[in-house]
């Protein structure tokens, strides 16, 4: 069964798994995961590719098809 994007209003399939970490003001996007989880959201490609983070915040980009580019 393929996962969807977590955004509302999208139904493309889910390529990343996106974490967040308040206390440490991070968010971590990873390669999709291989099991859903309550605590991390599933986006697309498209929804990946445009995160944004707020000021004084850092994104963390492990996902591999970001490390190739």
């Amino acid at each position: 069964m393929t996962r969807s994007c977590a955004r509302p209003g999208c139904g493309e399939p889910a390529q990343a798994t996106l974490a967040y970490d308040y206390a440490a003001s991070t968010v971590w996007l990873d390669d999709l995961a291989t099991e859903a989880h309550p605590s991390l959201y599933d986006v697309c490609r498209r929804h990946a590719d445009a995160l944004t983070v707020p000021n004084g915040w850092e994104l963390v980009d492990r996902r591999h098809r970001a490390i190739a580019s």
